[in-house]
């Protein structure tokens, strides 16, 4: 399903993920088809799509993919759930300063556009105890003053803790979005109480009426779409899923098809399914302006030198909240 008209860019997508290779669970179900999934992204009207790095082995990852298209880009960072890495690395310092040299050689080659995804998850704290994900967390806001990025952030159920962090480091970065977000009103304006900080929302931003109603709130030049892919598809049993209007033909994974997307694997064409609901519960109208301001505000954070071309989105004045 193609558009001319609309404009989006993707900006979180874990094409790192095995699923993406075709292995499911452990089991190779399909070959890798990255190639058919980015195709049927860019028909979408996917312009851009930012690949996820979330520790250092995946980073490289993401900047291997990001690597090989124009359209690609990524971020480098370590997770929440992830940042024991640093300590089981043996030497915390020198993993770190590996992943400077990462970020370096990614900004370098014009891919790596974020530092990231870091932040807090108080939800899964199995993975790593929270002082081990605060400490490293304010870590890597030097990366983002280093390299002058921006940062792309995760909180779940941390939003005291997140918000502290956030302000003791608002000096070493100017902009940033917390992607997939899923909190409370609250939440959300303690977000968005810090200049230039973005929302980013996905199917787990719209599973309930609670969560539209949060969306709702959201201004509409501070808000970015995003699949996560392959996780937070928007289902059947979402109330969001009343204001889709694009569908793909889908196909379980052991029944694998070039044309068809594969049953309950999100992939990036799908982020106009966000756009959609974004508009619908919003009520918006003109869905293809929507798209306009929506990709001048991830361009503001993440391609700050196309503006220019985003700047149409600026001009007309038929969106309101």
């Amino acid at each position: 399903m193609a558009s001319s008209s609309l404009r989006m860019i993707d900006i979180a997508v874990n094409f790192t993920d095995g699923m993406f290779r075709g292995v499911y669970n452990g089991r190779q179900c399909h070959a890798a088809d990255i190639s058919n999934v980015l195709r049927r992204a860019w028909a979408a009207g996917v312009e851009r799509i930012i690949v996820t790095g979330g520790s250092l082995e995946e980073s490289k990852a993401a900047l291997e993919i990001a690597e090989t298209d124009g359209r690609l880009f990524c971020t480098v960072g370590v997770h929440p759930t992830r940042c024991q890495e640093f300590d089981e690395s043996g030497d915390p310092e020198k993993h770190f300063q590996a992943l400077a040299s990462l970020a370096k050689e990614g900004v370098e080659k014009g891919k790596v556009v974020a530092i990231g995804e870091c932040g807090l998850d108080y939800d899964r704290l199995h993975f790593c105890p929270a002082e081990v994900q605060r400490k490293y967390f304010g870590k890597q806001f030097k990366l983002a003053e280093t390299f002058q990025l921006p940062m792309f952030l995760h909180m779940r159920a941390a939003v005291g803790d997140f918000c502290d962090i956030l302000a003791q480091n608002k000096s070493k970065f100017s902009m940033g979005v917390a992607h997939s977000f899923t909190g409370t009103a609250e939440d959300r304006d303690r977000l968005l109480s810090f200049d230039g900080l973005f929302i980013g929302v996905n199917g787990c931003s719209l599973k309930t009426s609670d969560n539209l109603d949060v969306v709702r709130g959201i201004p509409i030049e501070r808000i970015m779409i995003e699949t996560d892919s392959p996780y937070c598809e928007i289902k059947n049993t979402h109330a969001g899923i009343h204001f889709v209007k694009s569908t793909w033909p889908s196909k379980k994974k052991e029944k694998y098809d070039d044309d068809s997307t594969v049953k309950g694997r999100n992939e990036p064409c799908l982020v106009r399914q966000v756009l959609e609901v974004v508009a619908g519960c919003k009520d918006i109208g003109d869905i293809d302006q929507l798209s306009k301001v929506i990709y001048h505000n991830t361009c503001r954070v993440f391609f700050p030198h196309d503006l220019d071309s985003a700047a149409d989105a600026l001009l007309d004045n038929s969106v309101h909240i």
